[in-house]
């Protein structure tokens, strides 16, 4: 047993952790975390809706009927560091020196695939020119420009583009004119989640980038606000110490720092459902921070949101209706099997054989357990060989099966069927959500009561020179909606245009 001292927990209650989950997180730690049971992979006519034009038009339509009377907000996960962006760029700078080679030299040496790449469209860029005018004169020729833009670019001394959050550089560009993530977001704002002239949006960023993002705020929201006629609301949050984890070393007992201290870490982009969780609003769509179009996919983009919703609310109205039924003393069996067929067949809610033989009013009580739960509807693109998740139905430890979205790094790589059955998926997670998080009464769920704890990642880190090992928590749309009802609808691939890696911008889909 795990023996904490006064210092301990006073380093617990100023991170506002309890003793109690410290503990349950080392006992994971040393359980383990069991890889998922995919049973299959979620596909169209199967896990998977497909609407016609027909249809995808009565939903807008659906959606905008009912848009006046909520309150809509976009969450946008917006606290990652450009860092990764520029990786390969990072390398450079610390293996190349212009006076002892050329560019050529350099990419002939190392097959560095990424530079040459991004040296060859380096006039694409949307920070070419701002970047250009301020290493006039520092170079002598083209391979020596490269470098010097480079370092330009991501030096503290120059832009220190690496530095900034990822919502905050410039990724597209308008004549003179650039405009980051979260002005494109913005925009977007305005098409789908605008009611009575006013578009709620909550960016969760880290602590350091507070100011900056005001400040783009204060540039950048009056300029869209009247492009758009739209007041923007917006709000920011950081993730909570309380969501960080403890470390242990690879004994599993708590990892000390070299000043006694117990080691905590961030508890990945799953601590933000304590954030959502707090938002106030009706409908809630999710989109993460690098994922933006130019104007001229806008609208495409924006009716493709407006159909998820339009999915939800009609949903949405159906699971309402059945859960003030059942509330009623006299419901009748009819209405019973009407419930469940709609579980089944419209929120993909699988019952157990045992449902069967259990009372009425067991039965009752089954369905209104699974009706008064939050609704997601999940945007897929199909699948063109993007690392990350997708949609799979999934057994638990129960024998209970759902649909859940699944990362690689929770299924087996050494089980050859599992393995077979995560490649051959045919659709891909965008992270494009669209979030009913209230009852039928207007309640708002307790978002925490829905999560899969056993959904999070274990993985091996060192710090001080000393091997560790960490916690993350369950992702966000993994495990942390584990126990939402479910519904993946196919969208068009124009609404999946992320930025990983710098060179991202050169796809036409960030060019103007």
């Amino acid at each position: 047993m795990v023996q904490f001292s006064e210092r301990d927990l006073q380093q617990l209650k100023e991170k506002g952790i309890s003793e109690e989950m410290v503990l349950k997180q080392i006992e994971t730690f040393k359980e383990g975390i069991p890889f998922v049971t995919l049973e299959k992979a979620a596909v169209v006519d199967d896990g998977i809706e497909r609407f016609t034009d027909a249809e995808h038009k009565k939903l807008i339509d659906y959606f905008e009927g009912h848009r006046k009377n909520l309150k809509l907000k976009k969450f946008v996960p917006a606290s990652g560091a450009a860092s990764r962006m520029f990786k390969a760029l990072f390398n450079f700078l610390g293996a190349h020196d212009p006076k002892k080679e050329t560019l050529s030299e350099y990419l002939n040496r190392t097959g560095d695939e990424a530079v040459e790449k991004f040296a060859d469209g380096m006039e694409k860029f949307p920070f070419y020119e701002k970047i250009g005018n301020r290493i006039k004169g520092k170079y002598r020729s083209d391979g020596e420009k490269v470098y010097y833009f480079i370092d330009e670019m991501l030096s503290p001394n120059g832009l220190n583009y690496g530095f900034y959050p990822k919502g905050l550089l410039p990724f597209h560009k308008y004549g003179k004119d650039t405009t980051t993530p979260f002005e494109e977001h913005l925009k977007e704002a305005a098409l789908y989640t605008k009611t009575k002239g006013n578009a709620n949006l909550h960016f969760t960023i880290s602590e350091q980038h507070d100011d900056m993002f005001r400040a783009e705020e204060n540039e950048a929201s009056e300029r869209v606000s009247i492009a758009t006629d739209t007041r923007f609301k917006v709000t920011y949050s950081n993730q909570k110490a309380s969501t960080d984890t403890i470390a242990v070393d690879m004994t599993d007992e708590p990892f000390r720092n070299n000043d006694g201290t117990l080691l905590f870490r961030p508890g990945g982009h799953g601590a933000l459902i304590e954030n959502l969780n707090d938002q106030e609003a009706d409908i809630i769509f999710i989109k993460n921070i690098d994922n933006v179009v130019v104007d001229r996919n806008l609208e495409e983009v924006a009716n493709s949101k407006k159909m998820l919703a339009g999915v939800l609310l009609q949903v949405q109205a159906r699971a309402f209706s059945f859960a003030k039924k059942l509330e009623q003393d006299t419901v009748s069996i009819d209405t019973m099997n009407e419930a469940k067929a709609f579980l089944e067949n419209q929120l993909n809610v699988h019952f157990p054989e045992s449902y069967r033989g259990l009372s009425i009013d067991d039965q009752r009580a089954v369905l209104t357990d699974k009706l008064d739960r939050p609704i997601r509807v999940c945007g897929m693109v199909k699948n063109e060989g993007e690392p990350g998740g997708g949609p799979f139905w999934v057994t638990d430890k129960n024998g209970n099966i759902s649909l859940q979205i699944i990362e690689s790094a929770q299924v087996d790589v050494d089980n050859e069927r599992q393995m077979s059955i995560f490649k051959n998926s045919t659709h891909f997670n965008p992270v494009d959500l669209v979030c009913g998080v209230k009852n039928y009464k207007g309640e708002k769920f307790n978002l925490l009561n829905y999560i899969d704890a056993k959904q999070g990642f274990i993985t091996e880190k060192t710090q001080e020179g000393k091997a560790l090992k960490a916690l993350e928590l369950p992702g966000l749309w993994n495990g942390a909606m584990a126990y939402w009802n479910t519904i993946f609808v196919e969208v068009p691939l124009v609404t999946f245009n992320p930025v990983k890696t710098v060179n991202d911008l050169l796809k036409q889909t960030h060019q103007v």
